[in-house]
């Protein structure tokens, strides 16, 4: 079905923009005068027409542009936010706050705090909670075009948040102190998007956490094997990757020559790539050295680049695990034409694995109740999450983000609706934008 304004963005970390390849399809039967759309779209690049959708892509500030163009141009029935469940409160109604990772947003605020600032925009007041699991969404205004604005600006924050969070991973060195303290300013010049902190919260301790993209840990690994040296490599694409931000901010200039070189370096370990040991992946055609790329597709087989999937990413939910659903003649509020669909997730206790934070030790497991709507969409949603399940998404152990005890099954990040009322907040119903949101997150993870 199409509406007034949809936006499709690809997976593409670490790019020259935040979202750098947006699709908006607009339906002209939800628009008062379809001639005036059609002189607001004939100053951008038309992709393609079908039927009453229009379809153009472009930079998200583009796409963003052309949105704020046309929104006067709807008609007010079908704006999407003024439901009869919150029409009454429209201008005072709550944005559904995002649940987040303590690690990642800390990585964030640390190294793409200005990129965080872009994203969620001047209109936007973001706070993180005191538990640092849940960042809430307040717009600088209380016209219906604000609040708006408001949740325009969450949507960005969870495509931005997203693409972070998949690619980042967090290491454990043991590392000669000496070398840490002589080797300090080297090491966050080299390495400027890693998170590096001591256990014991001095720099000088032997044991150090390091957060950061797979790309970065993997060098840093490298560069603790070759005794806190670089290895013999050039190092000019690492230092204008790094001064590259990801809304493509440079302060380092390139040649054409110099990029066609730099194109043949493998971004892992940034050696030159040999011919007879080059590996170009089919859909991004990113290239690497095929031992690099090996090794990376250990821990997750989807493009260092660029984030695309190649194959059935596998998660760390224990094994042992059931799903089992059922339907009632229930309805879920906002969702009164159909049933509903209870879903039953038992995770008993067992023994942690090697893919685990404590492997050999006990975690509590977990019996959680999820609901959807009964419809044909509802009904899409349950048979992805059937697959996020047998492919081991679906939860993870870790630290509970509401109690904070540790060894534990939690969410992984494919959010569920764990109640049937109370709306957003509440993890409730009614919620209209619920299961795109859900599909979005199960695509960011191979599954659609």
């Amino acid at each position: 079905m199409c509406n007034f304004v949809s936006l499709h963005e690809r997976v593409q970390p670490m790019l020259h923009q935040i979202f750098s390849d947006v699709t908006l399809t607009v339906d002209l039967t939800t628009v008062q005068r379809g001639d005036k759309v059609s002189d607001v779209l004939n100053d951008y690049r038309l992709e393609k027409s079908k039927g009453t959708c229009h379809e153009f892509k472009g930079s998200f500030e583009e796409v963003e542009e052309v949105f704020w163009k046309l929104s006067p141009l709807r008609r007010s029935t079908d704006l999407k936010y003024q439901t009869q469940d919150y029409q009454d409160h429209s201008s005072t109604q709550k944005i559904e706050p995002v649940e987040v990772v303590g690690v990642v947003m800390d990585y964030i605020s640390q190294k793409y705090s200005q990129e965080l600032d872009r994203t969620v925009g001047n209109n936007v007041s973001l706070q993180l909670n005191g538990a640092k699991d849940k960042v809430c969404f307040h717009p600088l205004g209380n016209s219906t075009d604000m609040a708006q604005r408001c949740l325009f600006a969450r949507e960005r924050f969870i495509t931005f948040y997203q693409k972070i969070a998949t690619d980042l991973k967090a290491r454990t060195f043991d590392i000669d102190p000496t070398l840490k303290v002589t080797q300090r300013k080297y090491i966050e010049r080299e390495f400027p998007k890693l998170m590096i902190s001591s256990s014991s919260g001095s720099y000088a301790s032997s044991s150090i956490s390091v957060t950061g993209s797979y790309a970065d840990t993997l060098r840093f690994e490298d560069f603790l094997k070759n005794g806190g040296t670089m290895s013999q490599r050039p190092t000019t694409q690492h230092r204008w990757q790094s001064q590259t931000t990801v809304d493509g901010a440079s302060g380092f200039s390139m040649t054409q020559n110099q990029r066609k070189q730099e194109e043949e370096n493998c971004p892992i370990c940034l050696d030159a790539i040999k011919e007879s040991q080059k590996k170009t992946l089919s859909q991004c055609k990113h290239s690497f050295c095929r031992d690099c790329l090996n090794k990376a597709f250990e821990s997750k087989p989807a493009c260092p680049v660029c984030g695309i999937l190649y194959g059935n990413l596998k998660g760390t939910q224990p094994e042992n695990g059931t799903m089992t659903f059922s339907t009632v003649k229930t309805p879920l509020p906002g969702n009164d034409s159909y049933g509903s669909i209870v879903i039953r997730y038992e995770i008993p206790s067992g023994i942690q694995g090697e893919e685990h934070p404590n492997p050999g030790q006990r975690y509590e497991g977990t019996s959680r109740t999820a609901f959807l709507p009964d419809s044909r969409e509802g009904k899409k949603v349950l048979k992805l999450l059937e697959r996020a399940f047998e492919q081991r998404l679906i939860f993870t152990v870790g630290q509970s983000s509401t109690t904070g005890k540790s060894n534990v099954v939690t969410w992984n990040d494919i959010h569920h609706k764990t109640n049937r009322n109370g709306g957003p907040v509440n993890y409730g119903y009614p919620d209209p934008d619920y299961l795109d949101r859900v599909q979005d997150e199960l695509k960011a993870k191979g599954i659609y």
